[in-house]
């Protein structure tokens, strides 16, 4: 029983909810922007060079059944050949240059919010004595130059 009370405890921390949702926000971001590299960036760039498909562009390691040539990937895998797809690696690192650029833009803004916290001015630890103009600590309730009374800080 101690230990489904432990867990509970450890499961509601707002540390551990936060990270949660920011997993499953983080996957459905992934599954954006693998469909818009894989249907949006990549189509014209294929086009771009030719009519390349990237999907398509594999060396072949060990041919199979029936043998080479293949047009697609999916032939290969078919005919149960061993490939190297290039292709697929150039879609994953768009695909991770996108997310990267993101992720980045992101922790940009939190810094720019953190820097404008930073500097929010603060309460003065100084004041100036009527009578000599001299800075004196504020919690003074005589000045040390001239010896005023002051008011209360």
């Amino acid at each position: 029983m101690g230990m489904i009370k432990e867990f509970k405890e450890f499961a509601v921390k707002g540390n551990v909810i936060d990270l949660a949702v920011g997993v499953i926000i983080g996957g459905a971001f992934g599954t954006i922007v693998k469909s818009l590299v894989d249907d949006v960036v990549m189509p014209p760039i294929g086009l771009a060079l030719g009519g390349v498909d990237f999907t398509n562009l594999f060396l072949i390691l060990r041919e199979g059944t029936p043998a080479a040539p293949y047009a697609t990937l999916e032939a290969a895998k078919a005919a149960g050949a061993v490939t190297l797809r290039y292709g697929l690696l150039f879609n994953n690192l768009v695909t991770f240059l996108i997310i990267t650029f993101a992720v980045f833009l992101l922790v940009r803004a939190i810094n720019s919010l953190k820097r404008k916290e930073a500097v929010a001015p603060s309460a003065p630890d100084n004041k100036v004595c009527p009578q000599c103009a001299t800075t004196i600590p504020i919690a003074a309730k005589r000045c040390p130059n001239c010896t005023s009374q002051l008011g209360a800080a």
